[in-house]
This record gives structure tokens, sequence and C-alpha cells, in this order.
């Protein structure tokens, strides 16, 4: 969608990113003057009563949050589920955008698809946005920027592998799923999405893509972000078969807000959106 235009008389010079899951949703809102982080907050739709549909839970959320219902020069909101997949732009036909997700992930013919257009990186990803979400949103808030929240995942760690040629896996750790992005010469070799219960799970899903893409525990480099800490038995069991692991640096992005660096390795997609 297209963001409504201002006049330069109009403007508040502050933007608004929302991160929308199932079950909650987080924002962050910026001064597009300094590129600042002035506010954020996560809403776990879980504390809500649980006849609410996602529906009321967003009804719910604006209605308690001021930042969500204040004036934005641009609004852009970040769709975070596993119905997406990366295609190549030379093999893209926009005509059968369905066609790419059926290999990996149930797709119905009443599903809506719509994808995001990586132009430096030569790719597109396809998905399934959440429609009754953006529907509602589009009700509140007019015209808006919408992407699925691993374009900005993908984007943002192609750029940061600029002038390193090494073999490179990076994994973003959420509650109860994580996405692992492997990236080689600034060319995306794979990414995927997995659920996990346990550090169990967690560290046989990258050991075997690491064993699918012939990368070697002793040599690749593993970043951890995301819900990850230096603590957390997720970390201390990718340490513990992979040699080269640790916490993605956050340091740039710091520079941009003043949360932590754990927050900002945490919320890495939405405060880099």
């Amino acid at each position: 969608m297209e963001i409504t235009s201002k006049s330069i008389t109009d403007k508040c010079y502050k933007s608004l990113s929302i991160q929308v899951a199932l079950d909650g949703l987080s924002f962050c809102s910026r001064n597009t003057l300094s590129n600042e982080i002035i506010a954020f907050k996560k809403i776990d739709f879980n504390t809500y009563p649980t006849s609410f549909s996602i529906e009321n839970a967003l009804w719910k959320s604006l209605l308690d949050y001021n930042e969500l219902t204040s004036i934005y020069d641009e609004i852009i909101v970040l769709h975070e589920n596993n119905l997406n997949t990366f295609v190549p732009s030379a093999l893209f036909d926009e005509e059968y955008k369905g066609s790419y997700l059926q290999y990996n992930t149930k797709v119905f013919e009443t599903d809506f698809f719509t994808f995001d257009e990586l132009k430096k990186q030569e790719m597109v990803n396809v998905y399934v946005p959440y429609v009754n979400i953006t529907n509602y949103l589009i009700d509140q808030y007019g015209t808006f920027e919408y992407h699925h929240y691993s374009s900005i995942l993908v984007t943002k760690l192609l750029e940061r592998t600029k002038n390193d040629e090494s073999q490179q896996m990076f994994v973003h750790v959420a509650v109860s799923h994580f996405e692992i992005v492997v990236i080689q010469n600034q060319k995306l070799l794979l990414y995927n999405s997995f659920e996990y219960q346990n550090a169990e799970d967690f560290i046989y899903y990258i050991l075997f893509t690491a064993e699918q893409l012939h990368l070697n525990p002793e040599s690749f480099k593993l970043y951890l972000l995301g819900d990850c800490t230096v603590e957390s038995m997720l970390y201390q069991k990718a340490y513990q078969y992979v040699r080269n692991t640790s916490l993605l640096d956050v340091s740039e992005l710091q520079k941009t807000n003043s949360f932590s660096e754990q927050e900002n390795r945490t919320h890495f997609i939405l405060f880099s959106s």
C-alpha cells in the first residue's frame, strides 16, 4: 500500500513501525529527522481475555497505548509468520505468486498472496499476510506500508556481511520459533523458519541445516540474535556444538536509541524497520 502524501507543512516528522503476530505485537515510533527511536512497547495478547478475537486484541492495544493512535507521517506494519518464501527475481512471475509457497507451506486458493521486492538483492519475498489484521488497521490508519518481517531481517543481515566472504549462519530466536539465515559472499544461501520446544530441537535444526549446506561446525560463524542471551540454554547448546558461536553485534543499531544491547538484539527486526 502507498502512504498518503503530505505537504511539508503537514509533516510531524514521526514514523510508526508495528510488528504483529497472532499472539501479540510490538511497536516503536521514530523521530525521522534524527532517526532516533523515541517510544517502544511489546504487547502480549495472551494477557487479554481468552474470548478476545484478534480484532478485539488490536482494539484493546490501540485503546491502551496512545502512541498507537498518534499522528505519523509514515506507518509500517510487519507481518510475523512462517508463510513466506524467497524467490530470485529472474524466476518470479507475479501471476503465479501462490505457486511459490505450495512446496513449503499449506496454501489455499482463497488465500491472499503478496510480495516484497528486494531490488538490491535481486529477490522477491512471497508471503501470506494476515488479512484480518491488515483490514482492521486500514480502518484505523487508512493507508500504510506493510511487509513480511523476514524481508527486514534478511536485508539487514545481507547489508552487514558486505565485506565478509566467509560462511555465516544467523539464527533469529523467538519464544516458540526461530529463523535460520545462511549467507556467503553477500548471497542468501538459505532462509527457513522452525518451531521448537527445547534446546535439543534448536541445535538439531541448526546442525541439520549446516550438514545440508556442507558447513563445518568447526569453521563457520554462527550469530544468534532475537530473544537469546549468553546465559540461555539455547546459546549454551549452540556454543557446545558450533565452535564460532556468538551474539550478533548490535552496537550500530544501539546508536539510534536508548535501549539496552539485549533489547536491541531482541527487537532487531522492529528497530531496523
